[in-house]
């Protein structure tokens, strides 16, 4: 499942991800713990690393990251701003569907992991979207994205719930949706989940 795989992680860098959680450290540094944790598993199966994008109003780009960058990349950037999803969002979909025209996509497709702890500013065009994707694929495995909450926002987490279950009733073809809320976690940290939402 894993092998011949993707993995792209796209990371929240708003303002509101410098607020420590219930254990004292900051949802930055969690997610800086965590993309570590992820490029090292991954580069157990591909020795080509992961791309990561961090996005607040604009998004950042890194192809091809491996352990040793992840620290680099976290300390180039801090979090600021507000969030817009659907420009990075946009942006990884279609450098995927531009890989797979031009054959160069793993044969059992990618993984989107969304880490976020507040609800994007661009809802109903994070929602179009999913439902474009889902409707360029041939079969329900070859994408996956997983949104990952940070944080406690009722507001969030209602919103990525119905990303989750409300798709197909809005026209997607497959439900390519996956959501972990803080309530899920229960008691996992963010590099367990993660390291679950790989392997799974």
């Amino acid at each position: 499942m894993i092998e011949d795989r993707d993995y792209t992680l796209i990371i929240d860098k708003s303002n509101s991800m410098s607020v420590p959680d219930k254990n004292g450290k900051s949802r930055w540094l969690a997610a800086q713990e965590s993309t570590l944790a992820v490029a090292r598993k991954c580069e157990e199966l591909d020795p080509d690393g992961i791309t990561v994008y961090l996005f607040a109003g604009q998004f950042r780009r890194y192809d091809n990251v491996t352990a040793t960058k992840v620290e680099q990349i976290f300390q180039e950037n801090s979090p600021s701003g507000g969030s817009m999803l659907a420009a990075v969002l946009g942006d990884a979909l279609n450098n995927y569907f531009q890989r797979k025209a031009a054959g160069q996509t793993k044969p059992n497709g990618e993984t989107f992991l969304v880490i976020t702890d507040g609800t994007p500013d661009d809802r109903k065009a994070v929602m179009e979207l999913i439902i474009d994707a889902s409707q360029r694929i041939d079969r329900d495995e070859e994408l996956a994205i997983s949104f990952i909450q940070v944080g406690t926002d009722p507001e969030a987490t209602k919103f990525l719930k119905a990303l989750d279950d409300q798709m197909q009733s809005v026209g997607a073809k497959f439900d390519i949706v996956d959501t972990v809320t803080m309530n899920d976690m229960q008691g996992m940290n963010l590099t367990d989940v993660l390291i679950n939402a790989i392997t799974d």
